[in-house]
């Protein structure tokens, strides 16, 4: 036995009735509060032998250590680690958050080499990230971000607001290329907005709120617009669940006029075909203006796009890009050397 309270792994055990033991490297999760186990990976820190951690500020251990659990503090090499399951010894390796690469790397050259019987080797996940819990890790990374990144601690949301709009073209971009790699990434570039202004929005004096509170109020938004999940309505088409979620959010926002909520803003043929949605949804009788005028030709065709279930600025982008395509094909033999606007 060595100084570190370990024995080396002999080189062939003499006794062949000896068991080689088993080693059990249990893995968590930081996205998962400490001490919240699975049960097998409590059954294994219990019946072990020996449980071991190399990180002796591992969030487990006091977790462990209340529960009844001896934790030895203490990085063995592979070698050590064998010689310590010999007899048929169960070891628990609580792994880092690195994952012991040294320590597998180790185990796996040693298994290679045949000199030893290698003991059974288990990996063991003790807990498991539940869906979305990498947002977790958004957030941490963004607090950090604003709290000592020069430029990112000085923006404000009207500084940051062009880039939700250039984030959101992007998205639509990737979504009409049909480009996965793409889109993921995209939904990335928008998720980041909206973490970004939430962090900001903590540190506003008067009213703040954090990325919870907005998680919180969409949460509700949603369950309340679909009772046929949420409740006791049924809905068994998409028109009738349309129809519930226009009745409730009508009764949300008791609007005097169907023209609320409409940004201005936004491009205009897609405000224009909003427009015309909600004049058809409300079943209102409103002729579309007489005037003439380039503007007006523009609205008639809006109108009539969306009253045929087509996105006039979706139409209009391929359009756009099957004319992009032709002028690139007649500029190919010859590729202008300046172009001016």
């Amino acid at each position: 036995m060595n100084a570190t309270g370990f024995e080396p792994a002999p080189d062939q055990d003499p006794d062949p009735a000896s068991a080689p033991g088993r080693i059990v490297l249990l893995t968590t999760s930081h996205r998962v509060a400490p001490g919240l186990l699975s049960w097998p990976a409590w059954q294994a820190l219990h019946a072990a032998d020996r449980v071991l951690c190399a990180d002796g500020a591992h969030p487990q251990l006091p977790y462990l250590r209340e529960a009844g659990i001896a934790v030895d503090e203490t990085s063995p090499t592979a070698e050590e680690l064998v010689g310590a399951c010999a007899g048929g010894h169960t070891v628990v390796v609580v792994a880092t958050g690195e994952g012991e690469p040294a320590l597998t790397d180790g185990l796996a050259r040693l298994a290679g080499s045949g000199r030893v019987q290698m003991p059974e080797l288990e990996l063991l996940p003790a807990s498991y990230d539940l869906p979305g819990a990498r947002l977790l890790d958004l957030v941490q990374v963004m607090d950090r971000i604003r709290a000592e990144c020069p430029w990112s601690s000085q923006q404000t949301h009207e500084g940051l607001a062009k880039y939700g709009i250039e984030e959101a073209y992007e998205l639509v971009e990737a979504i009409e290329e049909g480009d996965r790699d793409e889109l993921r990434e995209e939904l990335g570039d928008v998720l980041l907005q909206v973490v970004f202004h939430s962090r900001i929005a903590e540190e506003d004096p008067d009213a703040p709120f954090s990325v919870d509170d907005v998680a919180g109020g969409i949460v509700a938004k949603l369950i309340h617009r679909h009772p046929h999940v949420f409740g006791d309505e049924t809905a068994s088409t998409p028109e009738e669940v349309k129809a519930h979620w226009l009745r409730t959010k009508a009764i949300e926002k008791q609007r005097s006029s169907v023209t609320e909520g409409i940004p201005l803003g936004q491009p205009g043929l897609a405000l224009a075909a909003k427009l015309a949605s909600r004049v058809r949804t409300a079943g209102l009788d409103v002729p579309l203006p007489k005037t003439e005028g380039i503007g007006y030709e523009l609205l008639v065709l809006a109108a009539r796009a969306e009253a045929e279930g087509v996105d006039p600025e979706a139409a209009l982008r391929a359009a756009a890009r099957v004319y992009r395509d032709a002028i690139r094909e007649v500029e190919s033999p010859h590729p202008p050397d300046n172009v001016k606007e």
